[in-house]
C-alpha cells in the first residue's frame, strides 16, 4: 500500500529485454533501508526490488504490467516518480493506493491558472464511472483531488509544490498517465453490480 505522495523522483539507468523487463533505477533513497523483495511504487505501479546497487534498485516487469500501462514509454535517462510501500504508523497524507494501475489516461488541455496548472485527462470509458468531482485519484503515483467529471474527461490541478517535487513540471498534452481509480469507489461500484 502506499498513499501517493511521491517521496522521490527516480531516474532509468538501464531497461533490458530478458523474457521479462528489468529496469534499473537511481535513487536518493537510502537503499540500505530497502529489502529485496520491497515494494516501491515507480509511476504509480507497485513494482518489487529484485537487486540494488549503493545508488539504484532493479525490478523486473511483467509483459502484462508494461502492455497496460505508460512503462511502454519508459526510456534510458527518463524520469519517473516513486515512493516507498506505507509503514503501519505513517502519515497518511494522500489516499489509500495500491499501486495496481486501472488504466492509461491521456493529457488532453493544460493551462496555467495562477501558480498552479489545470490538467484535463481523458480516461478510458470503462474507467470513467469511478471518477467523481473531489474524489480522488492516483496519477503516475501522485494522490490528486478530482475538480471536474464530465463523461470520460475529468480535471486536476497541479499546485506549484507538487510540480517542483514530481515529474509533473515536464507534463504536456498527448502524455499517457498511469491511472488508478480510488479504492473506495471501486468497491462501492462493485456492490452496486450485485443489486
Amino acid at each position: 500500500m502506499f498513499t501517493g505522495i511521491i517521496t522521490d523522483v527516480g531516474i532509468i539507468r538501464d531497461l533490458k529485454r530478458a523474457g521479462d523487463l528489468r529496469a534499473e533505477i537511481v535513487t536518493a533513497y537510502d537503499l540500505s533501508t530497502v529489502n529485496i523483495g520491497a515494494s516501491i511504487a515507480c509511476n504509480g505501479v507497485c513494482l518489487t526490488v529484485v537487486e540494488k546497487t549503493e545508488d539504484s534498485f532493479s525490478v523486473d516487469i511483467s509483459a502484462e504490467s508494461v502492455n497496460l500501462t505508460n512503462i511502454v514509454d519508459w526510456e534510458m535517462s527518463g524520469a519517473i516518480n516513486l515512493e516507498r510501500a506505507l509503514k503501519v504508523g505513517d502519515e497518511l497524507g494522500g489516499h489509500i493506493v495500491s499501486g495496481h494501475v486501472d488504466g492509461v489516461a491521456t493529457i488532453i488541455d493544460m493551462h496555467d491558472e495562477g501558480d498552479s496548472t489545470r490538467v484535463k485527462l481523458r480516461a478510458p470509458d470503462a474507467l470513467a464511472k469511478y471518477i467523481a468531482p473531489k474524489g480522488s485519484v492516483s496519477l503516475n503515483g501522485t494522490s490528486l483531488t478530482v475538480n471536474e467529471v464530465e463523461g470520460a474527461v475529468f480535471g486536476i490541478n497541479f499546485i506549484p509544490h507538487t510540480k517542483a517535487v514530481t515529474i509533473w513540471s515536464d507534463a504536456k498534452v498527448g502524455d499517457l498517465v498511469n491511472l488508478e481509480i480510488d479504492t473506495l469507489a471501486r468497491y462501492v461500484a462493485r456492490l452496486q453490480d450485485w443489486k
